[in-house]
């Protein structure tokens, strides 16, 4: 019963049912008619045949005015009486009084003592054209009512494929309806909501750009004071400290316009490996090395937007790196899996809790493991987390 889930498909399947039923009904109306129409005229029939009887016994003769007033006329013809006698001993109907229909005829036979008659009744029942045109009238108007309601929820149809659209992230749609049904109403609620979503969103969206906008200043700033500096190891230190600040200015733009839907992705085909080495680069360490040991088993491509996959990765590595008791991950590649093992203490939570924003950390904002899980479901691909003998391990699969 899955294809009567809709409401399109109920208000077809009701209005076919009521065309079903009063197609029905005219059926057993015209059946009823017809029974009482046979009632009548085997009535007058047989009221015929007494009155013909007893008239020939007090004349001796056929009132054949009488039988033309009943539009009933005598069949004089030999060879056709021969056919009709044939046909009435065919069908066993040979006795003193019999009815058939021959050759679309109503045929009637009397026999007695006194005489034999074949009759045909000309009587032919009415058109039922009264009750025709009522239920002719009824059916349209059922039928217009159907069309009238499918239309009526056509706006229905619309509005659901705008609120698919802004659930894909286009916020410029307009679902406004000058109707008053409930539709309309239903419609116009959401174009509103649709209205403070987009005015929020933009307002947040410049809140946030302003927000960077400043912080570039004053790293710009003391990128020029570090250059000043004599001790060439302080200057690279603090250079480095300012590229990275940079760095996650950046890379909060690219978290704002993934939360906000508003990012278009550049799908191309890459080695994991190179994914990989170029995500170690974003970590921006002295000696990477040190701290990240690679294993490769099987390379493989992946389809993937190159600097939101690589976010992905150098935020995994950060994260192991930063949680790690001895300071050191180790990355394999095998089997279109990628996977990054570290000693640590088992997660305190389920994995989905550390996918919320902003969660408990005590090493960071909690934002690492929620922007992975954001860019791996616009990739389609999951995150799994296991634990075994002090080893963590995180596992990146299609």
């Amino acid at each position: 019963m899955s294809g009567f889930t809709s409401l399109h498909s109920k208000i077809k399947l009701v209005f076919s049912i009521t065309l079903l039923l009063l197609a029905l009904l005219f059926i057993i109306s015209i059946k009823y008619d017809r029974m009482k129409y046979e009632e009548s005229t085997e009535v007058q029939e047989r009221a015929i045949s007494h009155y013909l009887y007893n008239y020939y016994l007090k004349y001796g003769t056929i009132d054949k005015a009488y039988l033309e007033a009943q539009n009933v006329s005598l069949v004089t013809d030999k060879e056709r009486i021969i056919q009709i006698e044939r046909h009435f001993k065919e069908k066993g109907k040979a006795k003193h009084y019999a009815v058939t229909t021959y050759h679309l005829k109503r045929i009637i036979l009397i026999r007695n003592d006194r005489f034999k008659l074949i009759l045909e009744n000309r009587n032919k029942s009415h058109y039922p054209l009264k009750r025709v045109i009522i239920f002719s009238i009824v059916f349209f108007l059922i039928l217009m009512l159907y069309f009238w309601v499918i239309r009526s929820l056509k706006p229905l149809s619309e509005l659901k494929n705008k609120i698919k659209t802004f659930s894909n992230g286009n916020l410029d749609i307009a679902c406004r309806s000058d109707k008053k049904d409930e539709i309309a109403e239903v419609a116009n609620e959401f174009d509103h909501a649709v209205t403070m979503i987009r005015e929020l969103l933009h307002s947040r969206q410049l809140f946030l750009r302003a927000i960077m906008h400043e912080l570039k200043t004053p790293i710009a700033k003391g990128r020029l004071v570090s250059e000043m500096l004599h001790d060439e190891k302080n200057k690279q230190r603090m250079h480095s400290i300012f590229e990275r600040l940079n760095l996650l200015i950046d890379e909060f733009a690219k978290i704002e316009k993934i939360t906000s839907k508003n990012f278009e992705l550049t799908i191309k085909p890459y080695k994991m490996s190179d994914l990989l080495e170029a995500s170690i680069d974003m970590l921006m360490i002295e000696h990477p090395k040190h701290y990240i040991t690679t294993h490769i088993q099987e390379d493989y491509i992946l389809q993937v937007d190159f600097e939101l996959f690589t976010l992905v990765i150098k935020n995994l590595l950060d994260n192991a790196i930063k949680y790690s008791q001895d300071r050191h991950v180790t990355v394999l590649i095998e089997h279109k899996t990628l996977s990054l093992d570290n000693h640590a203490t088992p997660l305190a939570q389920p994995l989905p809790h550390y996918f919320e924003p902003f969660h408990s950390s005590q090493k960071g904002l909690g934002l690492g493991l929620y922007i992975v899980k954001s860019i791996l479901d616009i990739h389609q691909m999951h995150l799994h987390y296991t634990h075994h003998e002090g080893i963590n391990r995180f596992s990146i699969t299609s």
